[in-house]
This record gives structure tokens, sequence and C-alpha cells, in this order.
């Protein structure tokens, strides 16, 4: 990356990870995906239970092959051969994990986290339950305020996730948000975080590359 314009974006995640802190949510900057596997290290305890959402950024970075191979209890949703029964077990069982982890549709420079959903089996875990949450994220998610992240998440996100799960919506084919009420609309969970109660359950990591959509 050019110096200058990673001078910049070190400059506006500086600012992110104040913001998170003020909300009492604590903000991580990672250069790769090796330092964030050390860092990830460090945050799980060994033999505990982790869950996951639905995720291109772990799976990008390499997060689920390590709980897979690690000395963890991992409620893997991915599995081959998994039910749907099975899934809809992990999702229960998630809101009891030790640690969850995910990502994210977008964060607010002020420290606020964005996120649609179509069935909650991603927000909802963030909201309440696991003891501590994980969120890993690449700089692409940062935005100014809550317009610029709505605005990423129909318009950029939400077109290519309904592509990816093969949904039949207006998005897949226009490319952008109709605001539809198709019964395959992935956008039905529209969910803003804007502080916690408990000092530094939720942590975001930032990754300095471009993850995920």
């Amino acid at each position: 990356m050019e110096k200058n314009i990673s001078w910049f974006i070190h400059k506006q995640v500086e600012k992110l990870i104040n913001n998170l802190e003020k909300h009492n949510m604590k903000g991580i900057f990672v250069r790769d995906e090796e330092e964030l596997i050390k860092v990830l290290t460090d945050l799980i305890l060994e033999g505990s239970v982790v869950g996951v959402g639905d995720s291109v950024t772990l799976q990008e970075t390499g997060v689920l092959d390590f709980l897979r191979l690690g000395n963890y209890n991992f409620l893997d949703k991915y599995r081959e051969g998994i039910t749907s029964e099975e899934k809809k077990q992990i999702y229960i069982q998630n809101f009891s994990a030790d640690t969850f982890m995910c990502s994210t549709n977008a964060i607010t420079e002020d420290g606020v986290l964005y996120n649609i959903d179509g069935n909650g089996s991603r927000v909802a875990p963030m909201l309440y339950g696991p003891k501590q949450v994980i969120i890993v994220a690449g700089i692409n998610k940062l935005v100014r305020n809550i317009e610029e992240a709505e605005n990423r998440v129909r318009n950029y996100v939400a077109p290519i996730d309904a592509r990816r799960l093969g949904k039949d919506t207006p998005c897949t084919k226009l490319g952008y948000c109709m605001d539809c009420k198709s019964p395959n609309r992935i956008c039905n969970d529209f969910v803003t975080i804007t502080g916690q109660f408990i000092k530094d359950r939720i942590k975001v990591i930032i990754v300095d590359k471009s993850l995920g959509y």
C-alpha cells in the first residue's frame, strides 16, 4: 500500500479504536493474518467453547482452520455433512459459547457496528449470550457514519452476499437494493451496536487489508 494512503488509514483506525473504547468495546489493529492468529491465541482459552457466524472474512484469514486445528471445542457450522437441524442446534449453542466470532458489515469512525442479517443467527449472539465476542474486519469495512454504513450494506454487501448464497432476489439481478419483499431476502434484521455494559466483551480486530465484503 502506498505510504501516504497507509498513513491516512492508520490515523482513521487510531480514531476508531479510541471511540470503541468510549463505548466499552476494545479495538485492536493487526497488520496481517499471522498477527491476527497470534492475537486470537492470546484471547481464546484452550478448551473453551467457540462458535462462529457466517463470515467470508473468517474463511479468508484462516480463522476457521485455526479453530479446527486448535485445542478448542469448536461449534463448526461449516463441517462437511452437517444437517439443517444440526446447524440450528449450533445456533442455539452459540448463545452459551465462551467466545463467538464473526465479522461486521460496517464500522463507523465513531465506533458503531452496523449489521444486516437474514435470520439473526449472527447478530443475536453479538448482542447477548457469549462471554466474549471477537469481530474480525478488514479496513474496507470502515465508513464515516451510519448513512454510509447502510448504503454500503444495502447496495454493495447485500447484493454480493445474496448472490453468494444463491438467493433469487432483485438485488442479485440488478446489483443494488430494491428494499424488496421477496421471501428470499437476506435483509431482515437491522442491528446497530453503539456500546456495551460489560467492558471489552466485544473486541474488534481490524486487519490492515481488504477482507470479505
